[in-house]
């Protein structure tokens, strides 16, 4: 039983590498529209804020520019999900090879 396990967890773990190897281009970050005259809104730009290696940046982005970097924007949220399934099954994995190697040894 606890073998079919880890080939389950394996082939969880394989599908996940398949889908990072899916993804293209990427960036962290939060879009949002500002304005310069937030009262009317009038005036309006965006914005791309993230924390890259602990420090915070804000940079303007062009109009044309914006579908784009949605679609960065939610690879790279894909990207963080995927290694988040991807260590919780490594943790999986983990305990139960551990489990197996103490029944080996009682035995």
């Amino acid at each position: 039983m606890t073998q079919k396990r880890l080939l389950r967890i394996q082939q969880q773990v394989a599908r996940i590498k398949q889908e990072l190897l899916q993804i293209d281009e990427m960036r962290p970050g939060s879009l949002t529209r500002q304005y310069k005259n937030p009262k009317e809104k009038t005036g309006g730009f965006y914005q791309i804020s993230y924390t890259y290696k602990n420090k915070s940046r804000t940079e303007y982005v062009k109009a044309q520019h914006v579908d784009a970097l949605k679609q960065q924007i939610a690879a790279y949220k894909q990207v963080k999900k995927l290694v988040e399934q991807w260590i919780d099954l490594a943790i999986k994995y983990s305990k139960l090879k551990l489990e197996i190697n103490n029944k080996n040894k009682v035995k």
